[in-house]
């Protein structure tokens, strides 16, 4: 379930461009076993996690589910400013080790986002960002058991992440194991309201989110500016562009048949003497 609700919003773009699952993408040649563990996720959020999620919900009220999800976002931060500071964005690691010492102090341990009142925006970094960063590529996609959409590089991503994460380091292992519990049946429960969205959209759950995350994550990785796929009609649209009309076809010749600009009117001292 890491980042679903970005992915989320994602899809929210993504709306009008629902697949039909019948075309192959190339970035998942791993499709028949992610369909199988895709299903099985699936069935495991049905019997499981959605269950919880919605009686989580019905005992919680948004304000505290918002107060909640700001505290798990605070200590996310410091994963965040550890990759902005290995990718050697220093302006945005100051801004994010600002957001984690505000609302560490100021918003009471993370559970009122003050930072963002105050003007520090929210940044989304992680290793598997990183690691494209600098150039390696994102490998197949691949569905991780209960984890959802991912690829082979934010998979080892993820695996990094959570060994600096503040929560991995919790004391003893029953309260690190609630605690990790707790983030994630409150994300789901807030992705109650919005899972209609994915099944409106979309004629095939699995190739919908499967664009979704792949978008989403070439998007982060570019900072929102990801560059334009060349595909092979381009080549002849740019051929077009660059046919020049040849020079007869620009500037007529004085001499051509039909030039406005052939021969110029004779005039009184060129004309014939048809007196003599």
């Amino acid at each position: 379930m890491h980042s679903i609700r970005p992915l989320i919003l994602a899809c929210c773009l993504l709306a009008g461009c629902a697949s039909t699952g019948g075309q192959s993408n190339p970035k998942d040649p791993l499709e028949p076993f992610n369909r199988s563990m895709y299903e099985l996720n699936d069935k495991l959020d049905h019997a499981i996690v959605k269950p919880v999620a919605q009686g989580y919900a019905n005992v919680i009220p948004p304000t505290g589910r918002t107060m909640i999800g700001n505290f798990f976002s605070n200590l996310d931060d410091i994963v965040v400013t550890v990759n902005d500071l290995l990718q050697f964005k220093l302006k945005q690691a100051f801004s994010d080790a600002g957001r984690v010492l505000i609302n560490t102090t100021v918003g009471a341990f993370g559970l009122i986002d003050a930072a963002s009142i105050t003007g520090y925006d929210k940044h989304n970094e992680d290793f598997g960002q990183t690691l494209g960063k600098w150039g390696v590529p994102s490998g197949p996609y691949l569905v991780l058991p209960l984890l959802g959409p991912s690829t082979v590089r934010d998979g080892a991503g993820l695996y990094v992440d959570s060994q600096i994460s503040v929560i991995r380091k919790l004391r003893p292992i029953r309260t690190r194991n609630g605690v990790t519990v707790t983030k994630l049946v409150n994300k789901r429960a807030d992705l109650l309201s919005q899972e209609e969205l994915i099944d409106t959209a979309s004629l095939d759950r699995y190739t919908f989110l499967r664009d979704a995350y792949l978008q989403r994550r070439e998007s982060l990785i570019y900072d929102g500016n990801p560059p334009r796929e060349k595909y092979d009609d381009d080549y002849g649209d740019d051929a077009a562009l660059d046919m020049t009309p040849p020079p007869a076809a620009t500037q007529p010749s004085a001499s051509q048949p039909g030039s406005q600009t052939e021969q110029p009117a004779p005039t009184a001292q060129s004309a014939p003497d048809s007196g003599k």
